[in-house]
């Protein structure tokens, strides 16, 4: 169990985090390329002359390695990534306003999380055009590293911790583990196929460190019916997503409620470890902007009317929403057709109940909008 001096994450002082990391000779302050960067803004050179000879207990992590994707690339928002749960408290001079800043949080907010699934109110409705449905959490253990900072024997660990732990799942949630390593070309192609495999070569995850010791101590677990599935050891330790054609979304979400709860407890029984939760922060996960639930629970729907209308209308229209708007290729992937990847907003601040049911009002109220706009436009 983690002790903390202080209040929540950031209430360690200078003093008291030499206690938990090493002190090394502080380095020169470094040229942050990404100069509009939440890290350019409070990476400031008093802040680094006191902690960049810092190194964390749990991975020996830094805040030179922490900030290493502002420093390379000039195009990045946030730009900063925990190598381990002890980055966010060794490092909360440098943290904890990037946190509030990017999530729009106080200092004192507190987090709380609620699975729930019979306080969702209603559903999607059933004659909007959802083809799918898609909900992913993020989820770290105690005592191990996050990607950024993880030893290699700490990632073998988990995964070996991990694969014992879906080796037990039962009923609807029984499946099998794959790891990357040493992956059959026809299994590999298969989840290819599915649009199922994690891939290598991402420039942030390389920079951040997240790709060291690749393919080693990787791999997807997916159930029979491939509407469960867990990446071990990608950006996070695990990202936890269920998922399936249509649009019920509480069937999807119910799934996830108890496919976490199956990993929490088979791992917690085996190691007695549970998952990293802070009461401010909430669930840890390496890069600060996924604090809180880490979730992104998201539908693919068709919006012909919404196309007529224009990109920018319906991204301002989704922000009052408190949604994102995406190309169904992903963040980056760019926008094809009418088909769009509507998902909750925000991350921290808000329970998981509380983003599944924003989704949900949030889409059938684009869906009824799309109505009107096709009649607008003669769609």
């Amino acid at each position: 169990m983690l002790r903390y001096i202080g209040a929540g994450v950031g209430g360690l002082s200078v003093v008291a985090l030499y206690m938990y990391g090493t002190a090394e000779e502080r380095k020169p302050f470094p040229l942050i390329k990404s100069t509009h960067s939440l890290v350019a803004k409070h990476v400031t050179k008093d802040k680094w002359d006191k902690l960049s000879g810092i190194k964390t207990k749990t991975s020996g992590f830094t805040l030179g390695q922490a900030i290493a994707c502002a420093v390379e690339f000039d195009d990045q928002h946030c730009g900063i990534y925990a190598g381990d749960f002890d980055s966010y408290r060794d490092f909360a001079s440098v943290f904890d306003p990037i946190i509030q800043e990017y999530h729009g949080i106080d200092a004192n907010a507190k987090h709380t999380s609620d699975m729930d699934v019979g306080k969702i109110r209603g559903n999607v409705n059933p004659k909007a055009p959802v083809k799918s449905v898609r909900i992913r959490v993020g989820r770290s253990f105690n005592g191990f590293g996050l990607s950024p900072g993880i030893t290699r024997q700490q990632r073998l660990d988990l995964e070996k911790l991990l694969s014992s732990a879906f080796s037990k799942f039962s009923g609807d949630l029984k499946g099998q583990y794959y790891p990357l390593l040493r992956m059959d070309e026809a299994v590999r192609q298969k989840l290819v196929d599915d649009h199922f495999l994690f891939m290598s070569g991402d420039r942030n995850l390389q920079v951040a460190g997240m790709e060291r010791d690749w393919p080693e101590g990787r791999g997807i677990f997916h159930n029979k019916d491939k509407t469960f599935l867990v990446w071990v050891n990608e950006e996070d330790q695990t990202r936890i997503i269920s998922m399936q054609k249509g649009g019920d979304v509480r069937a999807v979400f119910e799934r996830l409620a108890r496919g976490i709860k199956a990993v929490q407890d088979s791992v917690k029984s085996e190691s007695g470890r549970d998952f990293m939760l802070d009461p401010k922060y909430g669930y840890i996960h390496s890069c600060p902007t996924n604090l809180g639930t880490g979730m992104r629970a998201s539908v693919h729907i068709d919006l012909p009317g919404w196309t007529a209308e224009g990109l920018p209308a319906l991204k301002a229209r989704c922000e009052q929403l408190k949604l994102q708007p995406r190309g169904t290729r992903g963040e980056s992937g760019g926008q094809t057709g009418v088909t769009y990847d509507i998902s909750n907003k925000h991350r921290l601040g808000y329970s998981e109940v509380e983003l599944v049911q924003c989704m949900i009002d949030g889409v059938n109220t684009l869906f009824e909008e799309d109505l009107k706009l096709q009649k607008k436009h003669h769609v």
